[in-house]
Order: structure tokens, then C-alpha cells, then sequence
């Protein structure tokens, strides 16, 4: 028989979900802004994103010419470390709602592959939602009788 989240858990899923809702956007906009980076660098563009240099506020610079703030090295650090939080929000939505462990790998994958975590955002909560309601539909039943 398969686990079931607890009806007491019912409101921190609740809470989990929107923290793992923000966080699947957030990092799903950061692999974005990532891949375009990797591609402005790594293809014959051989652009770095600058912020605040000479050339204006924001700038496309040869390689290894930034001399201001380099915005391409910030997406991917702020991407690597949201991602954590993303995992971190992954867990514990999973957790709560105790599903089977390829479950969570399934969702981890959403802030690795472009696009993919607002699929599996949108999948995951209407999962959630569903089971939430059906778990709840019980409980008033108890209740009214």
C-alpha cells in the first residue's frame, strides 16, 4: 500500500508548495538566462555579459575582457545556489506528501533541463492539489456526520 501524506500535515504542504512553486520559476528563469550565457561565450559570438562597465549598464564584451562586473559568472553562481534551494524545496513538498523517491528525481531534473521546470511546476501542482483534495474530502465527511 502506498504512503499517504498526513491530513495534519495538509497546511506546511501547503506552504511547501508555494515555496517550491517560486522556487521551480526562479530557477527555471535563472537555466534560461544561463543557456543564453553559455551561448553568447561558447559559440563564435565569444561574448561575456558586463554590468556597469564603460560600454553602458549593461554590455556584450569579447571574452576575457570584462572589466566591470561580470554578469555572466553571476547568473551561473546565483543559478548553482538557487538550484540548491530549488532541491531543498524539492524535498520537502516530496517529503511531505511521501511519494516514492523517483518522484524527487523527477523534479530535481526540472532545474537542469531548459523549459523543464515549469512543466513539471505545473504537473506537480495539480498533483499536489489533487491529492490534497481528496485527502481532505474524507475528513469533512468525519466531520459533518
Amino acid at each position: 500500500m502506498a504512503l499517504r501524506p498526513k491530513v495534519s500535515d495538509i497546511p506546511k504542504i501547503r506552504g511547501a508548495l508555494k515555496f517550491y512553486r517560486v522556487f521551480a520559476y526562479v530557477t527555471g528563469t535563472l537555466l534560461l538566462l544561463l543557456v543564453t550565457e553559455m551561448v553568447l561565450k561558447y559559440t563564435p559570438i565569444q561574448r561575456e555579459i558586463e554590468l556597469g562597465g564603460s560600454q553602458g549598464f549593461l554590455a556584450l564584451v569579447p571574452v576575457g575582457s570584462v572589466r566591470a562586473v561580470n554578469l555572466s559568472t553571476g547568473i551561473l553562481i546565483a543559478h548553482g545556489w538557487l538550484y540548491v534551494v530549488y532541491l531543498f524545496s524539492d524535498f520537502r513538498l516530496w517529503s511531505y506528501m511521501r511519494w516514492p523517491f523517483g518522484r524527487f528525481i523527477q523534479i530535481a531534473l526540472g532545474g537542469v533541463v531548459p523549459f523543464l521546470s515549469f512543466i513539471v511546476e505545473h504537473f506537480i501542482s495539480r498533483r499536489v492539489v489533487r491529492e490534497l483534495a481528496g485527502l481532505e474530502a474524507p475528513a469533512v465527511v468525519e466531520v459533518s456526520n
